[in-house]
């Protein structure tokens, strides 16, 4: 299932990313979903897309690298 908007993402990524690590996350899942047909795996390759660009502070927010 593809994310067509930001606001369709899980809560977990609204909540914790900043909009541009959101849009990485929304395109990295959506072209993952295409590819592997797995949810789950689609959504471990977004948060990979992710963490190349962002990592979490000594607070747990995630900031740009």
């Amino acid at each position: 299932m593809p994310y067509h908007s930001l606001n369709a993402l899980p809560d977990g990524v609204k909540n914790n990313l900043s909009h541009h690590a959101q849009e990485i996350y929304k395109e990295a899942f959506n072209s993952a979903s295409e590819e592997y047909k797995e949810e789950e795996t689609a959504h471990k390759v977004a948060w990979r897309a992710v963490k190349q660009k962002y990592k979490k502070d000594s607070n747990d927010n995630w900031v740009k690298k």
